[in-house]
């Protein structure tokens, strides 16, 4: 039984989030999320390049590795395929948004190494997905990822940290936050889950 693009993408974003499900993608998440900002715009950044590298990974994949018997390749060009596409974001968004460039700093190149990424690529293959599934569920993790990064952004600049324990303060309750928030979104499984 296939499974619907449309299951794999609102399940992606809500059941089996890539970030609170699969803990992939945890160093900007918790970095840049200081600011509601600059977490949008992270987060919009991921969720191209995500939608973009499964749907450019699935046609090198079934296209041109697999024909060729260069399986054995997959993660050298998965990479580059991962690379090309933050440089591309990271062109366009200094273009035309200097300050979230700058806001961003080192976290959006760094979204070429981000495990959410190769792990949204890897998934693809490992699930078997067709193309429209992978570009379904490389967008849906897109949002998902944005999702929690708005979600902890804004409880981030809410906090009043000022009343929370000194040895909280900081890392200390940003992960707490973040183990609350996959709590809820793992409360979400019962519905539909992907494999």
């Amino acid at each position: 039984m296939q499974i619907s693009p449309w299951v794999i993408f609102f399940a992606s974003i809500f059941t089996s989030n890539i970030l609170l499900a699969y803990f992939l993608g945890m160093c900007s998440f918790l970095s840049v999320s200081s600011q509601v900002k600059t977490a949008m715009g992270l987060g919009m950044a991921v969720t191209f390049v995500l939608a973009l590298t499964t749907a450019l990974n699935y046609i090198a994949y079934y296209y041109i590795l697999v024909p060729w018997h260069l399986e054995y390749l997959l993660y050298i060009v998965f990479i580059v395929v991962i690379a090309a596409a933050v440089q591309l974001s990271e062109m366009f968004i200094e273009r035309y948004s200097e300050s979230l460039y700058l806001n961003l700093g080192i976290f959006l190149p760094l979204i070429t190494v981000n495990c959410a990424v190769f792990g949204a690529c890897l998934f693809m293959v490992i699930r078997k997905y067709n193309f429209i599934q992978s570009v379904m569920f490389g967008t849906g993790s897109g949002i998902g990822w944005a999702i929690a990064i708005l979600a902890l952004a804004g409880i981030r600049q809410r906090l009043n940290e000022k009343r929370i324990p000194e040895a909280l303060r900081g890392p200390g309750i940003v992960l707490i936050i973040a183990g609350l928030m996959a709590m809820a979104f793992v409360g979400f499984s019962g519905m539909v889950q992907i494999q």
